[in-house]
């Protein structure tokens, strides 16, 4: 897995790309609670994702709830294919907001 992180439209945009699985899925977990707990609405970009595995599923669900808690504004862009059929599985597609892009999220 990598990782970048940019700015957009007020948003920290956590760009993930390749495998998110137990190895790495501390990595992706720390990038999204940093931003999160310098006060900044985060969306987390999965277009490059080729697979996640519970762990990093789990990363997710802890940026969501840690959002919630601090009353910032937390989402998906772009979710891959792969991604999408375990958020689906885990019928986690219906509990996060998913964007297709960050002017979607705006409107």
């Amino acid at each position: 897995m990598s990782y970048k992180v940019s700015a957009e439209s007020g948003y920290a945009i956590v760009h993930l790309t390749g495998d998110i699985d137990l190895s790495c899925s501390p990595d992706a977990r720390k990038v999204i609670l940093d931003r999160l707990g310098a006060g900044q609405h985060t969306l987390v970009d999965l277009s490059g994702v080729t697979y996640i595995d519970s762990s990093g599923i789990a990363s997710l669900v802890e940026g969501y709830q840690t959002a919630r808690k601090k009353n910032l504004q937390f989402g998906l862009l772009a979710v891959s294919e792969a991604a999408m059929s375990v958020l689906e599985l885990a019928r986690l597609d219906k509990v996060f907001p998913i964007h297709a892009s960050v002017a979607d999220r705006i409107k």
